[in-house]
């Protein structure tokens, strides 16, 4: 996550909450195990009907806004919602928190397939072999995440890695193992590191190779340092660099290409956000991948610091578009969840 919107977060509040833990575990050597619990947490929401607000238009581009939610917790920990894929199409899903947080919970839909709430919510902290939560910031800035066969993998920045867990709801243990991710690590800007980690198809070119893409880490020619962990294409590439957007996650669409969230911040523009279909058959070593922005929205619209996408299918047919964004524990942002149905013709 850029710079720019880690000035919102409530710094008093983080360096008290850090001494507070600090004191409480020399004080009491077993609240470690304690602290790494599941915290189940109400999650209240507001609908959401108009993507662009004031305006009852349905259809950006090929993209059709099906709903929205506004989520809020008095739960402290709630927030930083970085990245999330689905474990199941549209309902249950796992996320992480850029806090070091693991997240679970179920998008709920109604009979008309309207969305209706957040249900089951619970965070726990990622913790390290010994089940010690980790409460140093620079180690565990989860950014990226993709699933497949019950382990996820996570793509760290600052202290850069991508490392794999083995998923058990309400009992992630520490990582079992971690990949070489083929760019050199001094190439990686701190706070620029891999916030797309997409599993590609695996009846496509790639094999369902893992690609990690980085948010703005650039090669001398100033694109965008990215890489295939695996397969027949197995090697580095980079993305385009287009204006002044970040990647900040991405998902494979059925067809093979990859789609791409994109973030823009200033302040005298305020947060824009965009999406953009990367072609699957460019997305290879040594090239330099690039394709159309399907998508642009600006404060005009009901975004914020938007951070996660995943693609799913709706039992229907219909293929869908979720978006989440990350409010940074500030009360200048929002944790909003977003459909689309992306239309292929």
């Amino acid at each position: 996550m850029s710079g720019a919107f880690r000035t919102f977060t409530n710094l008093p509040r983080i360096v008290a909450a850090f001494s507070f833990i600090s004191m409480a575990l020399a004080a009491q050597p077993g609240l470690a195990a304690e602290r790494a619990a599941v915290e189940r947490m109400e999650v209240s929401t507001r609908p959401i009907t108009q993507f662009q607000i004031g305006r009852d238009v349905k259809n950006f581009g090929p993209l059709e806004f099906v709903g929205g939610l506004e989520m809020t917790s008095y739960a402290r920990d709630f927030g930083g919602l970085s990245a999330f894929r689905f474990l199941k199409p549209g309902s249950d899903f796992i996320g992480i928190a850029d806090t070091g947080f693991w997240f679970f919970g179920t998008i709920v839909h109604d009979a008309d397939k309207r969305l209706a709430g957040v249900e089951n919510f619970r965070m726990m902290q990622m913790v390290d072999r010994a089940g010690r939560p980790i409460d140093k910031k620079w180690e565990v800035d989860a950014e990226g995440l993709g699933v497949r066969d019950g382990i996820a993998t996570i793509g760290f920045e600052r202290n850069h890695r991508i490392a794999q867990f083995r998923i058990e709801p309400d009992a992630m243990k520490a990582p079992f193992r971690q990949l070489d991710f083929l760019v050199p690590k001094y190439e990686l800007r701190q706070n620029r590191g891999f916030e797309t980690v997409a599993y590609s198809n695996q009846d496509g070119p790639h094999q369902g190779a893992l690609v990690i893409v980085s948010e703005k880490s650039l090669d001398k020619q100033g694109n965008i340092f990215a890489a295939i962990l695996g397969g027949p294409h197995k090697g580095v590439f980079t993305v385009r660099c287009d204006g002044d957007f970040d990647i900040t996650d991405g998902a494979f669409l059925p067809d093979g290409d990859l789609l791409l969230l994109e973030r823009s911040f200033s302040v005298a523009s305020g947060v824009k956000m965009r999406l953009r279909r990367i072609r699957g058959d460019g997305i290879v070593k040594g090239a330099v991948a690039d394709g159309p922005v399907l998508m642009q929205a600006d404060m005009g619209y009901q975004i914020d610091n938007m951070e996660g996408l995943d693609v799913w299918r709706r039992d229907d047919g219909a293929l869908m578009v979720s978006l989440i964004s990350d409010d940074n524990h500030s009360i200048l942002e929002r944790n909003l969840y977003l459909e689309f149905i992306l239309h292929q013709d």
